[in-house]
């Protein structure tokens, strides 16, 4: 399932986990996550652009099983080495879930930091969607609009952070209910700060 999309991420991904501004962020958003969703240790949950694993390390102990996808081979790469530290059932995948697809069901979908760089949101939540049991949960967190000065080199950016209303929107016409949406972090960067909000659901 290789993707023949160009690696954003293969000059930062040996790197990425020393980012303090990256660790502390992702630390918030899991402990949002935490909060606001109740995970059990026979779940099987995906993570959604799992990168280098910051987000599912935390969530491990919470859960049964987790399959991490992403398209970056080198963020994957990275996260096969802590194969072996992370506390429940690990997949890996690397594929690009928005023209692939998995025949699993899911009992939770969580994501941190991926969907700016997702062309077509409204058709990843429909996918989120079918690929949840009924009751399953979607906590997904991203950037407020921002005024492009987030990233500082081409990481396949297609949007430049997100309207709260419309990205809530977006997964209420997916079928998505009990949604809520919060912020869960803000990450501190020398061109200034950048909320982050997560946006919770059911279907």
């Amino acid at each position: 399932m290789k993707s023949n999309q160009k690696d954003f991420f293969v000059a930062k991904a040996n790197g990425f986990d020393g980012q303090k501004s990256t660790t502390q962020n992702v630390a918030q958003i899991a402990q949002t996550i935490l909060k606001n969703v109740s995970f059990s240790k026979v779940m099987h949950i995906m993570d959604f652009g799992s990168g280098t694993g910051l987000l599912l390390l935390q969530v491990a102990p919470y859960v049964g099983e987790i399959t991490a996808i992403d398209i970056s081979a080198s963020m994957t790469e990275v996260l096969k080495s802590k194969k072996d530290s992370i506390d429940c059932k690990l997949n890996i995948l690397e594929m690009d879930l928005t023209t692939e697809t998995l025949d699993t069901k899911f009992d939770a979908i969580i994501s941190s930091m991926t969907i700016h760089h997702i062309a077509r949101v409204q058709e990843l939540f429909y996918k989120f969607y079918a690929l949840l049991i009924d009751g399953g949960t979607i906590a997904i967190a991203d950037l407020d609009k921002e005024d492009g000065t987030f990233h500082s080199e081409d990481t396949g950016i297609f949007h430049l952070g997100f309207d709260r209303n419309e990205f809530l929107n977006m997964a209420k016409n997916a079928g998505f209910r009990n949604l809520e949406i919060q912020t869960a972090s803000v990450v501190e960067k020398p061109t200034g700060n950048y909320p982050v909000f997560l946006l919770t659901g059911k279907k």
